[in-house]
Formats: structure tokens, C-alpha cells, sequence
């Protein structure tokens, strides 16, 4: 089966290199030899450094998309214009696609998989979630006797790792930062990481599977870390939790919440032991209960061993002539509610000033909006800071919580508000 790959940088590279050294156990598992014919590289370099020769390395793409002899087109180039353009085409003259492409599954899934399936061929994308883990293939199959009721995970590698350095080692936001940036964790721009917005495309792509609704990036409420001081970690740390950038899809009562943000969860929970640059995905299903999968959210060879498994299974697909036979189905229409409608405990974190009645008033704008105090502690201040006021409310709604924040922030006596969702068990919110 010949095959050609878009892109030749960490994603295309990893998979030259691993179609290359495993090529004869590849070829054992899948039933025939799997041949790179074409790779479009903008650096021939790094395509002499994967293993290719010079043959093989092409910078047309209508060089691929006019070689009838390739049947399976990798597109590892990342963006969304010319890789959707690249992905529809191929597919237009019955190419078969894989796709490491996030971002173009959570913003342009429905077109793609309806091209798919109109011209009866084969979309996969493994690689576009969790690197490594196998989480699309497990929800796909393996689980698709199940009812899914949430799906929930640590799905960003650069963020865990900076989260990991605040707390296990104290370090500050820009310190832990700089270092994940040094290591190649972070890129020279981390606002997609560190905002929120990769997890936030991942997660939406995990709940079109899990409820076979399509839901868009920008139905995901997404909050990055930005903003936790080493305070906040040193909260969390007091009343036995860890904070987690958590990316959680839920179902409840027909409706779906979707949401990428920082939460306290307890030391017990499985993702609080989740450290460095690790992803993991928790399930919660019918028949199966709760399950987590753990490993390498992203690098070069993680995410190829997903690729890799993909063009396998496309191989036997074509070799028994059941390309499209198996589409990705979407057969509900399921509203997403906003996160303002989630029942659940908060963390608030007030700088209050030190007068009279300060403390009244805070707790006047919590009963206004029916939130009842669980916890309260004023930790004992330096000389000349402000006082600190940490308080964990009982099960509230959201909208609520917000709305005396709010207020607060607009109170002479609050110099500064911070809010965090809190849960001891998901099931609760």
C-alpha cells in the first residue's frame, strides 16, 4: 500500500521514522507493506533525518493528489485552510486520510466527515487527541455498547507540566513557564496551551464521539492557568486538593457541558496524580463504571504510534474493500449548555481590607444569592497586606457564585476576587 504524508516536522517525521524502523513488523500486523511514496517537506533536512530519500520527498501537493497509486494521504501539517483544502480534495479523488489536526476536527469535523462518507472512504484522526493514548479508538469502539455520562481529562502536556513545577516544587507561573518552554514543552507562543484552547479542541472532538452530537470549539467555555498564583496552589494544598486544568464533557438530564478550566480536585482523585507533561482521560459509562487511560499526550513518536495504528487499520480496510463502511455517526442534537447552569462547591479567594464589617459584607453578598458558606478561613496576614479571606461554599449554581463575585469586586471593602470550581466527585456537578 503506498502511502503519502503532508508535513515532515515533529508529527511527520515521528511517523516516517516509526513506518521505517517497524516496517517488517508493520507489515506482518497489517497484512501487506506499507510504502512512503510521496512526503511534502518544506525542509528536505528533517525528511533525510525521518529516513527518506530523495525520491520521496516532494513540495507539490497536486504531485500526491494526482498519483493515483497513493491511497492513504497523512495530513501532519497542522493549520486549517490549506489543510483542509489538502484533506477534502484527497478524499474527493478517493484517498483515504488520517489527520493528527486538532484544531480542523473540533472546527471543521461535520464537512469532513460528511465528504468521507460521501465519497466512501476512510477518515481517522487517533493522533488529534491525547498523542499516544488510544482514547478515539476506545470511545469508538471498544466502549460503543456503552452510555456515556462524562468524559474528563488532563488533555494539555505544557500546562500540566507548569501546574506540576508550582506545586511539587514552588516555582512561579512565569518560572515554571520559562522551564517548560527550555525543555521544547511549551511553543514561542503558549496562548493556545496556557488559555486553554487546545484542551478546549480536544475535548469538544471527544464529546461529538462520546454523545454522537457534533460539538464545535466554540460551544467549549475554556479558562487557562494565567492567572493561579502559588498562593492558590498553597489553598488547594490546605484542604487535601491538587489544581488541574480539567477538560470535562458532560451529559445530564439531555444537555451537555463543555468546559477547559483550573479545579481543585482531591489528592484521591485518579487525575490528581497525573504529573509533568502526562495527559490522561477519565470515562464514566454505563457498563464499564469509571475508567482512566494514561501516557504521552504528545511528542514525535507518541503521537506517530497513533498515526501508525491508523494506517494499519485503513490497510486492512482496503485490502477487504470496507473503506467507509464504518463513518463516525453524529444521529443527536444535543443542546450545550452554559457553565453558568453547573451545580457545584467553589473556592473563593477575596483580598478584603482590614475595617470593620468587611467581613459582613462579604458574607451579606453571598446570601443575597442564596449561597451557603461550608468553609471559611482567614489565614493570619503580614504586616501592611491586605487580609485574605478563603471561603468553600456548599453546592451552588454557578450563575449564582458569579453574581456575588461580581458585586464583590465592585465593593470598596474587596480589593480583589478569584473563583475556582471545586468537586470531591464529578458526579456531583
Amino acid at each position: 500500500m503506498k502511502i503519502a504524508i503532508l508535513g515532515c516536522g515533529t508529527v511527520g517525521s515521528g511517523a516516517c521514522k516509526l513506518l521505517i524502523q517497524n516496517a517488517s513488523e508493520i507489515a506482518k500486523r497489517a497484512g501487506e507493506e506499507i510504502v512512503i511514496k510521496k512526503v511534502l517537506a518544506r525542509t528536505p533536512k528533517k525528511a533525510y533525518d525521518a529516513g527518506l530519500d530523495k525520491s520521496q520527498i516532494c513540495t507539490s501537493f497536486e504531485e500526491i493528489l494526482n498519483d493515483d497509486e497513493i491511497s492513504l494521504v497523512i495530513e501532519a501539517m497542522g493549520g486549517i485552510d490549506f489543510a483542509y483544502d489538502c484533506i477534502i480534495k484527497s478524499m474527493e479523488k478517493g484517498k483515504n486520510v488520517i489527520t493528527a489536526n486538532k484544531d480542523l476536527i473540533a472546527i471543521k469535523g461535520k464537512e469532513i466527515f460528511e465528504t468521507a462518507e460521501r465519497n466512501n472512504v476512510d477518515i481517522m484522526f487517533e493522533a488529534s487527541v491525547g498523542g499516544g493514548i488510544p482514547v478515539i479508538g476506545v470511545i469508538k469502539n471498544m466502549l460503543c455498547g456503552n452510555k456515556f455520562s462524562y468524559i474528563m481529562g488532563i488533555l494539555n502536556g505544557t500546562t500540566n507540566y507548569i501546574l506540576t513545577k508550582m506545586d511539587k516544587e514552588r516555582l512561579s507561573y512565569d518560572e515554571a513557564l520559562a522551564e517548560a518552554m527550555a525543555l521544547g514543552y511549551a511553543e514561542p507562543d503558549p496562548t493556545a496551551d496556557v488559555e486553554g484552547l487546545d484542551p478546549a479542541r480536544k475535548i469538544a472532538i471527544l464529546a461529538s464521539l462520546g454523545f454522537n452530537a457534533i460539538c464545535t470549539l466554540d460551544e467549549v467555555y475554556s479558562e487557562g492557568i494565567t492567572k493561579i498564583e502559588s498562593s492558590d496552589i498553597d489553598i488547594a494544598k490546605h484542604y487535601g486538593y491538587v489544581i488541574k486544568l480539567v477538560a470535562l464533557a458532560k451529559e445530564k438530564n439531555g444537555e451537555i457541558v463543555l468546559f477547559v478550566r483550573p479545579v481543585f480536585i482531591p489528592k484521591s482523585h485518579p487525575l490528581a496524580s497525573v504529573n509533568d507533561s502526562f495527559n490522561a482521560v477519565v470515562i464514566k459509562a454505563d457498563a464499564i463504571d469509571e475508567m482512566m487511560l494514561y501516557g504521552r499526550g504528545a511528542g514525535s513518536l507518541p503521537t506517530a504510534s497513533s498515526i501508525v495504528g491508523d494506517v494499519m487499520a485503513i490497510a486492512k480496510n482496503i485490502s477487504t474493500k470496507t473503506t467507509g463502511k464504518d463513518p463516525y455517526k453524529f444521529y443527536n442534537t444535543k443542546k450545550v449548555v452554559s457553565v453558568n447552569s453547573i451545580d457545584s462547591n467553589f473556592v473563593v479567594r477575596l483580598d478584603i481590607a482590614d475595617e470593620p464589617n468587611s467581613l459582613a459584607n462579604v458574607t451579606k453578598a453571598f446570601a443575597k444569592e442564596n449561597i451557603s458558606i461550608k468553609t471559611i478561613l482567614q489565614p493570619i496576614k503580614e504586616e501592611n497586606q491586605a487580609s485574605n479571606l478563603i471561603i468553600i461554599t456548599h453546592k451552588t449554581k454557578e450563575k449564582n457564585i458569579e453574581s456575588a463575585v461580581q458585586k464583590l469586586q465592585n465593593s470598596e471593602c474587596v480589593r480583589k476576587v478569584k473563583m475556582f470550581m471545586c468537586f470531591d466527585s464529578i458526579d456531583d456537578i
